[in-house]
């Protein structure tokens, strides 16, 4: 049976240690997250073919763009 935890308290963190030195759990770290996968292939691209200042820029622009019109019309 698997469970995923999030650990709220640093003690609990120990305490699952703790049952797993006892053999009665088993902890893996999570290999797969889906956050860090985006991140790295994103870190990937730009390492790859970096954009350029001005695509920035026409980026940044075109966000802020959308964004003001939005707030207009209400």
């Amino acid at each position: 049976m698997t469970y995923q935890v999030d650990i709220l308290d640093p003690k609990a963190d120990k305490l699952l240690h703790d049952l797993a030195d006892l053999k009665l759990i088993a902890i893996s770290k999570a290999s797969n997250d889906p956050f860090l996968t985006i991140v790295n292939r994103l870190r990937t691209n730009a390492a790859v073919n970096p954009p350029t200042l001005q695509e920035i820029t026409k980026e940044v622009e075109n966000v802020r763009s959308k964004h003001y019109a939005g707030k207009n019309k209400a």
